[in-house]
């Protein structure tokens, strides 16, 4: 599976995803099973040492947050697309998981529960 940019995202609006598993306002017709979404990263040798230099200050590691914050957004708006391609109209019980697969190479895993709804009120 190829990168998922930002224009590639399906029409899954941010507010049709929870980490509950149920959506407010809607009930849920269909399950279409679990969908994820994985990246896999490392830290340039650059980022390293920029942020063992922001390491002297103290605080906030920018260049790490910058890298995982773009990681998870990856991560979440590919297993968004994977939602659009087997009918969802929403996701719930979104979660995300992290692991080391080697020394400065992380996986980041974003997951849920692919899901058709209706409005309550239909």
């Amino acid at each position: 599976m190829s990168s998922i940019i930002h224009s590639q995202v399906s029409d899954i609006p941010h507010s049709a995803t929870t980490t509950g598993f149920d959506l407010p306002g809607f009930r849920i017709v269909e399950c279409l099973g679990v969908v994820r979404g994985v990246v896999v990263r490392s830290r340039s040798v650059f980022g390293t040492i920029g942020a063992g230099l922001q390491t002297l200050i103290g605080g906030n590691i920018s260049l790490f947050t910058e890298l995982a914050e773009r990681t998870r957004q990856q991560a979440f708006d590919t297993m968004l697309h994977q939602a659009d391609l087997a009918g969802a109209d929403a996701v719930i019980g979104v979660r995300y998981d992290a692991n080391e697969m080697m020394k400065g190479v992380t996986e980041v895993l974003c997951y849920g529960t692919a899901v058709r709804v209706k409005p309550i009120n239909d």
